[in-house]
């Protein structure tokens, strides 16, 4: 018999598929970028096929480590639901977790998926809504935890992730041009809709916010059509559309930070199994 797929190789491999570079999954698995690459290469040659190609920007899966990967998770996701359940570690119970609409597409698949893989009982309902929303959920008890946004120099936060917010317009579109410019923004108590309206104010470029909407999707049409630009998180920008430039003349804006909020002093296990997976894996998506 040949020797056997080991499990800490899958993982690893996984994580890189995952994450998309070898830095970023050494970073979440702890172990140094050198040992993630001979990880690779054992596994490889276990297989007898590349399983990765290396460009400029990270790495690709080849077909065979596509095909791999398929098997990979299903056989992770058997070894950690029967080690959960026969050594009594598995969690059971139901979270409430908020998250703010820009960074769901992002985050959330491999946030849920992650945990899922190590507590396959817990529930987790999910709430997107703008971060001032989710903190009135959270006064409210209406949310066990959320990841929220806020000013960089805020003081008594803990920063897990920093995202640049950036001015988004279509492609062809002159809408950065107008004047008056025109903006597609969400609600005014939020950190893109302040930090927009204060550069510009800064900068004294004249505006009127001609699109409001509560919607990310609503604000990603409106910016589709042409009319109007937006604000968002730089995570959160689709990619039918482009970030504006400095050469566009609009001015600078700063990024913000991302943490977490429980809502409780004394959260329950799986609230803070829960956060502390977030606060491992934001960081390396």
């Amino acid at each position: 018999m040949g020797e056997a797929l080991d499990i800490d190789l899958l993982r690893t491999f996984a994580v890189i598929a995952e994450v998309g570079t070898l830095s970023r999954a050494a970073t979440r698995i702890g172990r140094s970028q050198a040992a993630i690459s001979l990880q690779v290469q054992r596994l490889e040659r276990l297989v007898g096929h590349l399983l990765l190609e290396r460009t400029g920007r990270g790495v690709l899966l080849t077909p065979q480590g596509t095909r791999l990967l398929a098997h990979a998770q299903r056989i992770l996701q058997y070894h950690d639901e029967a080690l959960a359940e026969l050594s009594g570690r598995g969690l059971v119970g139901t979270i409430r977790f908020g998250c703010p609409d820009d960074y769901a597409v992002r985050f959330l698949p491999h946030l849920l998926r992650g945990f899922a893989r190590v507590h396959p009982k817990v529930h987790v309902e999910v709430h997107c809504a703008h971060t001032p929303r989710l903190l009135e959920r959270l006064d409210q008890h209406a949310l066990d935890l959320a990841l929220t946004s806020f000013a960089e120099t805020e003081k008594g936060r803990t920063i897990i992730r920093r995202e640049p917010l950036v001015w988004v317009g279509a492609a062809g579109s002159n809408a950065a041009h107008l004047k008056p410019l025109r903006l597609a923004l969400t609600d005014p108590d939020t950190l893109d809709h302040r930090a927009a309206r204060r550069s510009l104010d800064v900068a004294g470029r004249a505006y009127r916010v001609a699109y409001a909407s509560a919607s990310l999707a609503g604000l990603t049409a409106v910016v589709r059509s042409g009319q109007a630009i937006a604000v968002l998180t730089r995570t959160a920008v689709p990619d039918d559309l482009r970030v504006l430039s400095a050469e566009s003349g609009l001015p600078p804006l700063p990024s913000v930070g991302i943490g977490v909020m429980v809502d409780s002093k004394q959260p329950s296990a799986v609230v803070s199994a829960f956060a502390q997976h977030v606060r491992q894996v934001l960081p390396t998506l």
